[in-house]
């Protein structure tokens, strides 16, 4: 039983859907390859950066990185590579990805999708860009509870992970707040619901903050809680505004 299309549309065969996902599957691909080999290229410079604190601390006591194996260094270099591949080609990809799904949206869900990317891309790249000035504090800190007699010796691969975990994470934050909004736009989540719920937030803030963060370091938690309740509160604003323009327009 086939589906009837909506009125003043047109509906396309499986075989030229499958044609289009194969092409824009393939354009992400390429876009993909081109943004590993460029991060192979930088990942020595990355890791020149990664290595800043460390280099820091080897001033004081005996630091450095280390490798578990003879091709660990390839391995590090490699990870760094896809990470940044993935970065460099997402605007590709995402293009794509959104190109073979328009099509199937409403005029409201492309208008919703749109602004969810235009908030979210920023918001993750300012939370990631947050963890990334943040680590060499939080790593000088750690390291710092060690005995200036003691060497303080990292395996390459779990610091690199670390501070990946630390970045990422801090991305992440920073996007919920979109998601909030969206609920309240699809009217899931109403705004006498998420300002009911605002102790909470505000204990979860400060708990992923301390958790990303040395539980000593009470400014890098600042760093990461203040923006993220800020975030919150536009969050909280925006979908009360739309609350009340929806029960304008009802009544």
């Amino acid at each position: 039983m086939t589906a009837l299309a909506p009125p003043g549309t047109t509906r396309m065969p499986l075989s030229s859907h499958l044609r289009e996902a194969r092409t824009r599957a393939s354009r992400a691909a390429v876009a993909l390859v081109a943004g590993v080999a460029i991060g192979y290229l930088l990942a020595e410079g990355v890791l020149e950066v990664l290595r800043a604190p460390i280099a820091a601390l080897a001033e004081s006591r005996d630091a450095s990185l280390n490798y578990d194996s003879i091709t660990g260094a390839f391995d590090l270099k490699l990870k760094i590579a896809l990470f940044t591949g993935v970065a460099l080609s997402s605007p590709v990809w995402l293009y794509e990805l959104f190109a073979f799904l328009a099509p199937g949206l409403s005029t409201r869900e492309k208008k919703y999708t749109f602004g969810f990317l235009g908030a979210a891309l920023p918001l993750f790249a300012a939370g990631c860009a947050t963890g990334f000035l943040l680590f060499p504090h939080m790593v000088e800190l750690l390291a710092g509870f060690a005995s200036t007699e003691d060497s303080t010796l990292l395996q390459a691969s779990y610091y690199v992970d670390f501070v990946l975990k630390i970045v990422i994470a801090t991305g992440i934050a920073f996007v919920l707040p979109v998601f909030v909004v969206m609920l309240n736009l699809l009217g899931v989540l109403p705004a006498r619901s998420i300002a009911r719920s605002w102790r909470g937030v505000v204990v979860l803030i400060v708990l992923f903050s301390a958790m990303v963060t040395p539980a000593a370091d009470v400014l890098s938690m600042f760093l990461i809680a203040v923006p993220m309740a800020l975030l919150f509160g536009a969050a909280l604003l925006i979908s009360w505004l739309h609350d009340r323009r929806i029960a304008g327009r009802e009544s």
